[in-house]
Formats: structure tokens, C-alpha cells, sequence
């Protein structure tokens, strides 16, 4: 087992956390809390290795991700009830983190079937936002990823230098370790000094 094959579990729990929170905020069920918790974590994933083709996908072969989003979802219900509402900003600062870590897992899934380049990108910004989307599209909202956010942009960059880094001849593993600074500092930076994507508006 690898330090990055804990922190994608990790990032699996935080992005479950979020789920839950949202299933809260539309006061859905336990079912619709568990089914948004899921989706939310596993959703990137699971897409990242359909298109990949790589069969069984990651929590069939290994249900520890199961497990752990399910347990981070409910958890995220009886913590709320028991004490006291999870304070936002550090759930943001969670959230970072399980963007890089799952933007640079799935970079380097995708460069390890040896796919272009392009490609591998793609998967790792795939890997880090589409959960989120699959959430908030269940949830009738706007996904964060079009709403001006500095996210998957993040994502891109922390991919380009893990790539970057690897065609140096830099060693897997400091390379992710840089790539997912990149992601975590690009992402907290942006909501630190509010950046935005400019605007596309069309006119009447």
C-alpha cells in the first residue's frame, strides 16, 4: 500500500462528507444521503475507468472505497446531529485536498495505460470534478465547475506539472507529491482572493 493509495481514501471520505451535506441541505433521506455520498466520491473514478477500460473498475476490484464513503456519509449524519453543524471552510480545506490527491491518482492511472498525454489530463481532471458534478446535477444545481470557480483549473495544472515532472525524469512519487501542492495551493489561493473565470454573457 501507498502513501497516495491512503490519501485517495481520503479523499474518497472527504468527498463522500460533501455529498452527505448536500443530501442534508435538500434533506433527503439516509438512502439519498448514502447514493449522494457514493456518487460524489466514486463518481469520478468510476467514469475515469470506464473510459479507460479498465474492467473491474477501482471499488469493484477493491471495496475499500465502498466502505469508506459509506462510513464518512453516515458518519457526516449522526456528527451533525450529535453536535454541531461541520464548519464550512474546513470542509473546503478537505475538499482541496481530496481534489489533488485524486486529480494526480488519476493522471497517473491514465499514464500507466499508456494513453496520450491529452488523454491522461483529461482523466485526471475527470477523476478530480466529476463526482461533484454527478452531485449537483442529482441535486438540481448548478455544478461548481461552471459557475465562474477556479476548480478544474486547478486540476489541470496540478496535472500538467505531474506530467511535467515525469517527462524530467523526476520520481513518481515527489512528483505527486508536487502536483497535489500545485492542485491544493491553486485551489485555496482562488478562494482566498476570490478568483474567477471571466464571464460569458450573452446579450438580448
Amino acid at each position: 500500500m501507498t502513501v497516495l493509495y491512503y490519501c485517495d481514501l481520503f479523499g474518497v471520505a472527504v468527498f463522500a462528507v460533501s455529498g452527505a451535506l448536500m443530501a442534508g441541505r435538500k434533506s433527503m433521506d439516509l438512502f439519498g444521503v448514502s447514493v449522494l455520498g457514493l456518487v460524489t466520491a466514486l463518481g469520478g473514478g468510476t467514469l475515469r475507468d470506464v473510459i479507460l477500460a479498465r474492467h473491474p473498475v477501482s471499488w469493484v476490484a477493491d471495496q475499500s472505497g465502498i466502505w469508506v464513503a459509506l462510513g464518512a456519509a453516515l458518519g457526516t449524519v449522526l456528527w451533525v446531529r450529535m453536535t454541531k453543524p461541520i464548519h464550512e471552510f474546513g470542509l473546503l480545506l478537505a475538499d482541496a485536498f481530496g481534489l489533488a490527491v485524486f486529480t494526480v491518482s488519476g493522471t497517473a492511472m491514465a499514464l500507466a495505460q499508456q494513453v496520450p498525454v491529452g488523454t491522461a489530463l483529461i482523466m485526471g481532471v475527470m477523476s478530480g470534478v466529476v463526482g461533484g458534478v454527478i452531485r449537483d446535477v442529482l441535486c438540481n444545481e448548478i455544478p461548481l465547475i461552471f459557475r465562474q470557480e477556479i476548480y478544474a483549473l486547478a486540476c489541470l495544472l496540478g496535472a500538467l506539472v505531474y506530467v511535467a515532472l515525469l517527462q524530467l525524469q523526476c520520481a513518481a512519487e515527489p512528483a505527486s507529491i508536487i502536483a497535489m501542492g500545485v492542485v491544493f495551493s491553486v485551489r485555496m489561493a482562488a478562494m482566498r482572493w476570490q478568483w474567477r473565470l471571466p464571464r460569458f454573457h450573452l446579450l438580448d
